[in-house]
């Protein structure tokens, strides 16, 4: 196989409506695997201090890599109806200050046991909505970051902004702590819509923002959409997108609503008989995917869309796409240190996600604890099926040879059953099968993740619909 898989070298079409339909079940974003749903609390403190022990510990061997560090700010002024983050909606802006205190002594935790293997490549702020920390109060995070890591030269700084908590001064601010790229969650510019999910934003707010954080000089801006919201329907997003390409954001991830109100209480405030049907979901997805494409942007994958100088759409044409938590990344596959209430991270083999509840997560650092709630070690079969799965959703390839080289598994004989249930898939043109490997197909990497289900070996069909996003 080439370095560089036709996949990802050639210009993908979006696949037929027919076909989308019928791919449309539910499934995992895999920005892990095994996907966070499998964490329980087996995995605590201890696990945790010990991966990152080890990992202090290879410094020793000169096998200390960079790290990514993401940050979560749960709070937010209002609630957004359609939002399943883990949040806290208040206007009371004096309750950062104890969360602020709270993410130093956690971030003293981790250090410690860290010692001096602390660059970082790749740091981001989410959350909630991390715009709703003061000037003041986030020049204290990033100094707090920036005295307990290393950030190195070139490092990806980027922060998710909520359009309604910002102006051109606290960008510029941004651009001063040192972000150097910024998202910004549009979700539709529709009135309508707006209202009905509680979320409203002028279309002329977000282009004046979008206008100062290009004259300010940030690297790359993105753009959040959301289809599949209650009162959309394929005239009006039709509308959005063509916003959007005006706008002509760096990058775009465009998410599929999952309504899950059983699980997500502010969700039952959308009224369910508002939600677009399955085939127009299919329509609007299908919209995108040329919309975008007619205006030159390349599909990443899993809904993402970038400008072809775009570092993103760069790592794609040249294999080095990874996946973390976050989404895709131009980083090389690291350690990721998850930092705050509810925040997910990766040490080794290992993978955490901290208390839930702000008063969980503050009694653990106020007994000098580290705030995990639960986690997962890996076992060697997980490690074979989240390179194989890795490999499908970022370089739209699986080398048989190489999976040999670095598990001793043959990948023909371990997943004969796996192959197997690819068979249809591969009928419908989405992936191809050689006697050395997998491809997907151009018209495949729109639905990766109905390639990538197929090695999942704890996915549930039926606990899988009230977990997951649909893949359209």
């Amino acid at each position: 196989m080439t370095d560089v898989p036709a996949a990802i070298a050639e210009a993908p079409a979006p696949p037929p409506e027919a076909l989308l339909r019928r791919i449309q079940g539910p499934g995992p974003r895999y920005t892990s695997y095994p996907t966070a749903d499998r964490f329980d609390d087996r995995f605590g403190p201890a696990d945790l201090a010990a991966a990152l022990a080890a990992r202090h510990a290879a410094e020793e061997a000169a096998a200390c890599g960079p790290l990514s560090v993401y940050v979560h700010v749960p709070f937010c002024e209002s609630v957004c109806y359609y939002c399943a983050c883990n949040k806290v909606i208040t206007r009371h802006h004096e309750r950062a200050t104890p969360y602020l205190d709270a993410l130093d002594v956690e971030i003293a935790l981790v250090t410690d046991q860290l010692g001096a293997c602390r660059a970082v490549s790749q740091l981001h702020l989410g959350g909630g909505s991390p715009t709703f920390l003061s000037a003041p109060e986030l020049s204290r995070l990033m100094g707090s970051i920036r005295r307990s890591f290393f950030l190195a030269p070139g490092a990806e700084l980027s922060i998710e902004v909520d359009p309604r908590t910002v102006d051109a001064v606290r960008l510029q601010h941004l651009r001063a702590l040192g972000f150097n790229r910024v998202s910004f969650g549009v979700q539709d510019f529709d009135p309508e819509v707006q209202r009905a999910v509680h979320r409203e934003q002028p279309f002329e707010q977000v282009r004046a923002l979008m206008a100062a954080a290009r004259e300010i000089g940030f690297a790359s801006i993105n753009v959040d959409l959301i289809y599949g919201l209650p009162r959309q329907t394929p005239q009006t997003f039709e509308r959005t997108l063509a916003r959007v390409v005006e706008l002509r954001p760096d990058r775009i991830a465009l998410y599929a609503y999952a309504h899950l109100p059983g699980r997500f209480k502010p969700q039952r405030r959308i009224h369910a008989g508002e939600l677009p049907d399955g085939p127009q979901r299919v329509a609007m997805l299908r919209q995108a995917m040329v919309e975008f494409g007619a205006h030159g942007y390349d599909y990443i994958g899993m809904d993402h869309f970038a400008l072809p100088d775009d570092a993103l759409a760069v790592a794609k044409r040249q294999g080095r796409l990874h996946r973390n938590f976050q989404g895709y990344s131009t980083q090389p596959d690291c350690d990721l240190v998850g930092l705050g209430v509810s925040a997910i991270g990766r040490i080794g083999d290992c993978y955490y996600q901290n208390e839930k509840t702000l008063d969980a997560y503050y009694a653990a650092l106020e007994a000098n604890r580290l705030p995990v709630a639960r986690g997962l070690r890996l076992d060697a079969d997980d490690r074979v099926r989240r390179d194989i799965i890795m490999a499908l959703m970022c370089q739209g390839r699986v080398d048989f040879a190489a999976v040999r080289a670095r598990h001793g598994v043959d990948v023909p004989t371990a997943f004969a059953d796996e192959l197997v249930r690819l068979a249809p898939l591969a009928a419908e043109g989405l992936v191809e099968l050689h006697g050395d490997g997998l491809r997907v197909t151009p018209g495949g990497w729109f639905v990766v993740r109905a390639i990538a289900m197929v090695f999942d070996r704890y996915l549930d069909a039926r606990a899988s619909q009230e977990r997951f996003s649909r893949i359209v």
